[in-house]
Formats: C-alpha cells, sequence, structure tokens
C-alpha cells in the first residue's frame, strides 16, 4: 500500500484519521490507533514480514534493556549482539542471494539463493539501529514500552522509505505530543505537495527515464543519452523527496516533527554540498554512527581517506545488492575524496554548479543501471564516445512529449516557495498582501489534491523507487 494508492487515499487514512481524532483524551488510545494501523500498512504487502519486524523490534527492546544496565565489557558485548543481529538480518534477505551470485561466478558453480525482500527493511533496521547506538552512547534513554518502542519503529508515515528518524528526536511526542489543526493544516499541505511530485512530476518523467535506459547497448544519440540520465535524475528526487514530504506531512497531521530530509539539493555548489542536502538523515546516520566512530577527520589524512571508504562502501552497499551501487558508493569516496584534499573551492559560482550537476548525473547512470557494463556503455554514449550523431528521432519525440513536465520540475528544484515566503513574511508585505498571498497558497494547495486525487483514480499503482531498499 503506497501513499498514491487510492486504497491508502480513500480508505485507509480517512479510517485512521476517523479512529485517532475520536474525542478519547487518552494517549495510551492514540498510540495504539497509530501501532495498529502502522501494522496493518505494512502487513498489507507483507503479511508474513511484518513478524519479522516485530521480532527484530522485539531482539532489540531486550538487548537495549539489558545494556542500560550494563556497565564496561559487557555492554559492549551486548552492543555487539545487537549489531550483528540487526546487520545479519538484512544480510540474510538481502544480500545472501547476491553474494552466493558472486561466488558461483567467482568458482564457476550452478549456485543461487532467492529470498523474497521485506520492503524497507534497511530504513527501519537502520532506525532501530540507531536507537541501540544512543542508548549506548547516553544520548537517549531507554524505552521501557515494548508498544512505544514498537509504535517508534514501525510508524506507518516513515516505515517502507523514511527519513530515518532518530528516536530522541520523538520520543517526548510519543508521550506527550499535542495535535492541533495549525499542525494538521500544515501537515496536509506538506503531504499534497509530495503526492504532486509523485503523480505529477515523478510518474510522468519516469516513463521517458525508463524507456532509454532500457536500449542501453543500442545505437542511441548524445542528447538521447542525456536525456535520459536528466529524467532520471529528477525521477528519483521527486519519486524520493515526495515520499518524504508526505512522511512529513502524516506525521504532522498526528502531532509529530520529522527532521526535513531534503534541502535543494541540485542547487548545491559541490559534491560536498550535494550530499548535505539529499537524502539527510543517511548521510547523518553514517557520519555520526560509523564515521565519526571510526575517528572521522582525527588521525591524519590515511586514517580519513579510510573511514571515508568504508562510509562509501557501506553506503552503496546499503542501497542494494549489485555491483552498481558498490561502485555508485565508490564514485562518491573518490569525488569528495578529491574535494576534500584538493581543496575544492566552496564558493557557489555557476562552474562549481555545473561541476555538480555534471558529477550527480554521472553518479546516477552507474545507479540506475542494471549492470556495470551497460552503466559503462551509456556513459560512453553520453560524452560522444559510442554515439554517431548528436541528436535523433527518439531525442525529438521525448522531449516533444515532456518537455512541459521537465520545465516544471527543473523549477520545482529551485527554492522558489522559500522565496515566496520571505517576500510575504517581511515586514515590508501589507496585511492585505499576507492574506493574499495565504488565500492563493490554499487555492493552490487545494488544486493540486483534487488533480492527483483524479490520477491517482485513473493510473494503475506505481511504486516509489525506494522500496526496494
Amino acid at each position: 500500500m503506497g501513499f498514491s494508492s487510492s486504497v491508502f487515499l480513500f480508505i485507509f487514512l480517512p479510517m485512521v484519521l476517523f479512529l485517532y481524532y475520536l474525542p478519547i483524551n487518552n494517549r495510551t488510545y492514540k498510540n495504539i490507533v497509530l501501532l495498529f494501523a502502522s501494522l496493518l500498512f505494512y502487513a498489507w504487502g507483507e503479511p508474513f514480514f511484518v513478524f519479522v519486524m516485530l521480532l527484530s523490534i522485539l531482539i532489540n527492546y531486550l538487548l537495549a534493556l539489558k545494556l542500560d544496565k550494563a556497565n564496561g565489557k559487557k555492554r559492549k558485548t551486548l552492543l555487539a549482539i545487537c549489531v550483528v543481529f540487526d546487520i545479519g538480518l538484512i544480510f540474510v534477505f538481502k544480500y545472501l542471494g547476491f553474494a552466493v551470485r558472486s561466488l558461483a561466478a567467482l568458482f564457476n558453480a550452478d549456485w543461487s539463493v532467492q529470498l523474497a525482500l521485506p520492503i524497507g527493511i534497511s530504513f527501519f533496521t537502520f532506525q532501530i539501529m540507531s536507537y541501540v547506538f544512543d542508548v549506548y552512547y547516553g544520548n537517549a534513554e531507554v524505552q521501557r514500552s515494548y508498544l512505544s518502542l514498537a509504535l517508534y519503529i514501525s510508524m506507518f508515515p516513515q516505515l517502507i522509505a523514511g527519513p530515518i528518524v532518530r528516536y530522541n528526536q520523538v520520543a517526548e511526542e510519543i508521550r506527550n505530543r499535542k495535535e492541533n489543526l495549525s499542525d494538521f493544516s500544515c501537515g496536509f499541505a506538506r503531504f499534497t505537495i509530495g503526492l504532486a511530485k509523485k503523480v505529477l512530476l515523478a510518474n510522468y518523467i519516469a516513463l521517458v527515464a525508463d524507456n532509454i535506459f532500457a536500449v542501453t547497448g543500442k545505437n542511441i544519440s548524445i542528447a538521447t543519452a542525456w536525456l535520459g540520465a536528466v529524467c532520471y535524475g529528477l525521477q528519483i528526487y521527486f519519486d524520493f523527496s515526495g515520499y518524504s514530504d508526505m512522511a512529513i506531512g502524516l506525521g504532522r497531521m498526528f502531532g509529530f516533527h520529522f527532521e526535513e530530509n531534503f534541502n535543494y539539493p541540485y542547487t548545491a555548489c559541490s559534491g560536498t554540498d550535494f550530499w548535505r542536502r539529499w537524502h539527510i538523515s543517511l548521510s547523518g546516520w553514517f557520519r555520526d554512527y560509523v564515521y565519526i566512530p571510526l575517528g572521522g577527520k582525527q588521525g591524519g589524512t590515511k586514517k580519513t581517506v579510510r573511514n571515508l571508504f568504508v562510509v562509501w562502501l557501506l553506503t552503496g552497499l546499503w542501497h542494494g545488492a549489485n555491483w552498481t551501487y558498490i561502485v555508485w558508493g565508490l564514485f562518491w569516496f573518490v569525488v569528495l575524496s578529491g574535494e576534500k584534499y584538493l581543496k575544492f573551492p566552496k564558493r557557489s559560482g555557476v562552474l562549481s554548479r555545473i561541476y555538480t550537476l555534471l558529477i550527480v548525473m554521472i553518479g546516477w547512470v552507474i545507479f540506475r543501471s542494471d549492470t556495470l557494463g551497460k552503466a559503462w556503455q551509456y556513459l560512453l554514449t553520453m560524452f560522444g564516445i559510442r554515439a554517431s550523431v548528436f541528436s535523433d528521432e527518439m531525442f525529438r519525440y521525448f522531449l516533444g512529449n515532456v518537455k512541459w513536465v521537465l520545465i516544471a520540475g527543473v523549477l520545482a528544484c529551485l527554492p522558489l516557495s522559500a522565496w515566496a515566503r520571505s517576500i510575504f513574511s517581511s515586514a515590508e508585505c501589507s496585511a492585505g498582501l499576507r492574506r493574499l498571498g495565504s488565500v492563493s497558497y490554499s487555492v493552490l494547495i487545494g488544486g493540486l489534491f483534487v488533480l492527483c486525487v483524479l490520477i491517482v483514480v485513473k493510473a494503475g499503482y506505481n511504486p516509489f523507487i525506494y522500496f526496494q531498499f
């Protein structure tokens, strides 16, 4: 069940809101409604794996309780057990088949293991690991209620594709949050913006990206290859940031305030700046729980490079069991290491932004391709080595069909809304103009929601890209 599905919009969400906002002023009741709704949400597509998630929560809950009371080596041992269990769970479901296939290729054997992948396993596992780490480092109090911890991990707004919420960010709101009309209306608006990103932009742009990447290896033009790369870059941004917007908006509707996960990444002026703006919760997770514990920038150049290598190798692996993800992670390791030690200019000039977009697009080609061979062929075409012509009929056909969506997408990548808010909230703005801005915004949100609903009813189900992670 996805946020952009008819079942979610017309049945699941209205029923949950109805039950949640019944005139029962009891926090335990509201938490139980959210917990059971979240379990139903996950079990809708994963009737077996919901028990895997509940078992994972139970094991980590019990180990965290013991860890909180332990001292010295026993404390470290319990943390190690938690980490081994959580990583082992991800490995079995996500990487075991990949590992067996790689070994089979190495030894020329006929081995294979195929296991179904629980949706969002990397997200909810990393979230529960962050809780255990925070308890270990003393950054969060241990949660003594299994139901409260289960709600934190399984909360349906961010369960499947993030953002990865830290426990100490919502611990107080699990116990004592205050729902209000202002939060609800802001949450609905944010949800609508995310829904529009998904159904009005990502889904349409995806048609072009999928068709162009499907002909990798054939004789396509330079322009067609670049159009496919740009379309995929916009697709994955609007798909993933749209999900994050919807998650944040749904959280606000139930009284929770999740951290931002994107900050206009395509306006970045370097690769480092891009990763401060893209998937912020994952970048922060690896920084706080891998990079800094390994020593971070301390210990000289060699150790810093080693730490960056580990982080980006793991980042690539986190995204999937394929060599393309690993190489994509190592590509970013090379880029960010180069920027760091070549002292890349920090000024946000036009050239630095062009450079950033170029390396991001190269990275997305590797990320999107099925195999390293296809990624290499595609990149050679982009840079004119395999292509025989600059433009072709395919390019003109796809561009003619998607040009207005592309223009809308490029504009949506810019901080135009932040610019508008700054104008209407400035001291120079009159009260009448502020009211006009507020009414115009409400009409825009209402119109977007109606348009999205009409498209959702007409179109088939289209899952979010990051469901596979």
